[in-house]
């Protein structure tokens, strides 16, 4: 840099975007006059961005910092889950240069091998198991979870990514998809929201759609409806695009017969509308119904024709759903600003069938 200066007086250099600021400019400084320093998981992608930014390679002296940090990184890094994900959080503040070296994706792929031999070694570990329940003992094969919460959110996509790509358990990923939200949007709520300014807004937004968009390719199983509820609620008052609430509202639709009615309670976000959220349960409604329609579709009767509703399988799903809107009808039906038309549009939707006697609708309708 100096050599290539075009001021031949040149008593000071300025250092532009140096990776890691000073103190990784620092700790290149002491390892070019041989001072002793301990390369760790906290400061090792600082120095090999700082070792890229200075050309710190072996054209210049033997095993130089570049050499140096990439010995540590695959002697010790990326054989290890926890090294590797304690070093992919401290490449955050490292835009761009670590993405630059392929620093990152390294780091990604050594998380979701390492957690995929895990599962593997692990499976010997089942026997351990309780003989009459016959129940994994995920919180202590897959400790992992807990701590992918503490990557930033483009970084945990990618984990996420790669680990299914890994093989590993869908499962596993439910859950860690589940405790990184309720990490990640712990506390949020309306006020909190929209006062705490538009960047902090966004970056719950981003948060939100990035979670919604890993649910949607996972096991239904792999989250609990409760859950989907809950991100459905975050969804709303993040102000979340359209398409990621239709996606939870779809979700929550294939199992809404196991819903509560505090579920259904969902408040509004405009003040000048009802009370609840009406809108939004009339879609869950519509995705369930398609969801009876679809699986009663290939159900025939001995003689060839359609099977009714009374008779059919999902007869008793449409039940649970029918008594759970009569329930929500009721709860609704006080607040001065329903209009009508919602009201009566909800009591419409649902088929003849879905209820045996109308007496919960009538407490509703009075």
């Amino acid at each position: 840099m100096v050599a290539e200066a075009k001021d031949p007086d040149l008593s000071k250099l300025e250092l532009v975007n140096v990776p890691g600021g000073a103190t990784a400019f620092e700790l290149a400084a002491k390892f070019c006059y041989g001072s002793n320093f301990e390369i760790t998981t906290a400061n090792v992608a600082h120095l090999r961005c700082i070792a890229e930014y200075l050309e710190m390679t072996e054209d210049y002296q033997e095993e130089n910092l570049i050499v140096r940090t990439e010995m540590y990184l695959n002697d010790l890094v990326v054989k290890n889950l926890e090294k590797s994900l304690q070093v992919l959080c401290a490449c955050e503040s490292l835009d761009p240069m670590v993405e630059e070296i392929g620093f990152v994706d390294r780091c990604v792929d050594a998380i979701a091998m390492n957690a995929s031999k895990e599962q593997l070694v692990s499976g010997l570990a089942h026997l351990e198991c309780d003989a009459g329940s016959g129940k994994l003992r995920m919180h202590c094969q897959d400790w992992w979870v807990e701590d992918l919460s503490a990557l930033r959110i483009d970084y945990y996509q990618r984990v996420i990514a790669a680990m299914r790509r890994s093989g590993v358990r869908p499962e596993s990923i439910g859950t860690s998809i589940v405790h990184y939200a309720q990490t990640a949007l712990k506390g949020i709520e309306r006020r909190h929201v929209w006062d705490s300014g538009p960047l902090v807004g966004d970056n719950q937004r981003v948060v939100v759609e990035t979670l919604i968009n890993l649910m949607a390719t996972e096991k239904i199983t792999a989250v609990t409806l409760s859950f989907l509820f809950g991100m459905l609620r975050m969804a709303i008052e993040v102000d979340a695009g359209l398409d990621y609430r239709i996606e939870v509202e779809k979700r929550i639709g294939l199992h809404l017969e196991m819903a509560s009615l505090d579920d259904l309670l969902i408040p509004s976000m405009q003040t000048s509308e009802s009370m609840f959220d009406v809108d939004t349960v009339h879609r869950i409604l519509v995705n369930f119904l398609q969801r009876i329609e679809e699986d009663d579709s290939g159900d025939l009767s001995p003689c060839g024709y359609e099977s009714d509703g009374l008779k059919s399988p999902s007869h008793g799903s449409v039940l649970k759903v029918g008594r759970l809107m009569d329930g929500y009808l009721a709860e609704i039906a006080p607040d001065p600003y329903l209009k009508l038309q919602k009201f009566m549009t909800l009591i419409e939707l649902l088929p003849d069938y879905a209820r045996i006697v109308d007496d919960g609708l009538y407490r509703a309708i009075d």
